[in-house]
C-alpha cells in the first residue's frame, strides 16, 4: 500500500483517485473534501465533490 503525504488540493485529489480506482469509495470522499476545502475556486471545488458522490451526505449539506 501506497504512503500518501498530502499537502496540496492536488496531493489529495490524486489519493482520493487511487482510493476510488482501488475500491475505497469512503475514503475516496473523504480525501475529495478535503480537497475541495483547500480549493479557493468554488465552482471547482463543488466539481471535486461531483467526481467523488457520498453515500452518507454531511450534516452541513442537509440544512
Amino acid at each position: 500500500m501506497p504512503f500518501f503525504s498530502c499537502n496540496t488540493a492536488a496531493d489529495y485529489l490524486e489519493a482520493a483517485r487511487e482510493m476510488a480506482v482501488s475500491g475505497r469509495t469512503a475514503l475516496a470522499r473523504l480525501l475529495a473534501e478535503a480537497a475541495a476545502e483547500l480549493t479557493p475556486d468554488p465552482a471547482e471545488a463543488a466539481r471535486i465533490l461531483n467526481d467523488f458522490p457520498s453515500a452518507h451526505p454531511r450534516q452541513e449539506d442537509c440544512q
